[in-house]
């Protein structure tokens, strides 16, 4: 199961092929409509969240991440009010209500570790309110998560001033209405970058647990593909966070584990390498 990237094109349509796996691909259009079908350990190789791949590990699920990443956006940008109601700012957010897709989503994790680490926000005086259910079940949601009215969606309470921030898309935003909450983002997501040496990744590759370790080979023939698939596409935007490697995503992987512990996502902090144990 893998979505429709400019970098997997490729390897979805053949262009890239392996002289020992033939790909049977799920016909999914949005990947994370299966992720709870991946947990449970449906597909052979899927694409995952890296925050829900966390909560699998940490759950005893039957997956087995992929030192590679398929999909990767800045989260900075994300987070938006509706400027018609005056400005938001990541200081005011104490007491406000914020829409998110579901509380371990990945990118909300991004967002709330910014927030938290970088703006010095209180995560527990934000009222949180989610659309869907989180796809690790085991996955305990906060006191200050409620969920939204049925037949509800995000931008739309946005949009109405039902809500006062929500973690958007960026196409979201085109209209002008929706504007970042936090200021000049672009700016600083370069900070953060330097500072941390981090890049924003968002979805990765797992392999089922029981065939990594009887056929070891998949998943590093997988990965390989992976890469030859992106090569073909060096320009496209965001190029530079579709990595591969256990050392080049290390500074990441070890700051989103953080994030994830510190929101109480996941039980312990655990070791990069950790993620890579058969």
């Amino acid at each position: 199961m893998l979505g429709n990237y400019a970098n997997t094109q490729a390897l979805k349509t053949g262009s890239v092929a392996s002289e020992r796996l033939l790909f049977d691909f799920d016909d999914i259009k949005l990947p994370q409509t299966a992720f709870k079908k991946v947990v449970r350990g449906d597909y052979d190789v899927a694409e995952l969240a890296i925050v829900t791949y966390l909560q699998a590990l940490a759950h005893g699920k039957p997956v087995l991440l992929l030192p590679t990443v398929v999909m990767a956006f800045p989260s900075h940008p994300c987070l938006s009010y509706n400027s018609a109601n005056g400005v938001l700012r990541p200081s005011d957010l104490a007491g406000k209500r914020i829409g998110i897709r579901a509380h371990s989503v990945t990118t909300v994790t991004w967002v709330r570790g910014i927030l938290h680490n970088d703006y010095g926000v209180d995560l527990d005086r934000i009222h949180w309110v989610a659309f869907e259910d989180p796809h690790v079940p085991e996955c305990v949601e906060p006191p200050n998560v409620t969920r939204a009215p049925a037949g509800k969606t995000l931008t739309g309470m946005l949009r109405a001033g039902e809500l006062d921030a929500g973690v958007v898309m960026v196409s979201d935003q085109q209209d002008g209405l929706l504007k970042p909450v936090i200021p000049e983002p672009s700016m600083a997501l370069h900070r953060w970058r330097v500072e941390t040496q981090a890049r924003p990744l968002n979805h990765v590759v797992v392999v089922h647990r029981d065939l990594a370790r009887a056929q070891p080979w998949v998943g590093e023939e997988v990965v390989r593909l992976l890469q030859l698939s992106a090569a073909l596409v060096p320009d496209m935007p965001g190029a530079d966070s579709i990595q591969s490697g256990i050392e080049e995503l290390r500074p990441s992987l070890d700051l989103i584990i953080h994030y994830a512990y510190q929101q109480g996502l996941i039980p312990r902090r655990f070791a990069v390498d950790e993620l890579f144990n058969m």
